[in-house]
């Protein structure tokens, strides 16, 4: 079994990671799941959606972790680590609200694990522009996040998804994960 068995894909809201998700297990040998902010988000009680302890979103599209919300996910994460440990191959479309530290709590669930971490860019008016498009967004998560996300996460390979289609981006991500081994 290869060694790298999870890529974390980090990138602010609209910035394309779920369509490099989806071409990542078109084009990497053998079957990946998809995980990420959006499997737990739909996995979570409703009344952690947009209530006390939960995930608030803002008018201005910010977004604030509440411990219950914080608590759970800090589980879910280690729910995926033993996937991985029981011979699944994941990747992971996340949203570091809190840029290094929510890496740090991937590092602590995914310890003694091989992975590829991917920063997904996109430029902020690109993201806005996607979020708009999309309509299921609330207005300015997408540009509040485009940078805040990447703040002091540490990345094997950098992707722009402004600059390029999901695929090239995919295959850039790929072929980095092919020379790991």
């Amino acid at each position: 079994m290869p060694r790298c068995r999870v890529i974390v894909l980090n990138g602010g809201s609209s910035s394309g990671k779920s369509g490099i998700a989806r071409c990542l297990q078109a084009v990497l040998p053998g079957a990946w799941l998809t995980f990420g902010v959006d499997s737990v988000d739909a996995a979570m009680p409703a009344s952690l959606r947009d209530g006390e302890g939960g995930l608030r979103i803002g008018a201005d599209g910010t977004v604030t972790v509440g411990p219950e919300y914080r608590r759970l996910s800090d589980a879910w994460r280690h729910g995926v680590a033993a996937m991985v440990r029981a011979g699944a191959r994941v990747v992971l479309d996340e949203v570091f609200l809190d840029g290094a530290d929510g890496q740090k709590r991937w590092l602590h669930a995914l310890d003694g694990l091989d992975v590829l971490w991917v920063a997904v860019r996109c430029d902020p008016d690109t993201a806005a522009g996607r979020e708009t498009a999309r309509g299921d967004r609330v207005p300015g998560m997408a540009r509040g996040q485009a940078d805040s996300v990447h703040l002091g996460v540490r990345y094997d390979v950098e992707v722009d998804s402004a600059a390029a289609e999901s695929m090239a981006c995919a295959l850039l991500i790929a072929e980095q994960h092919a020379l790991r081994g």
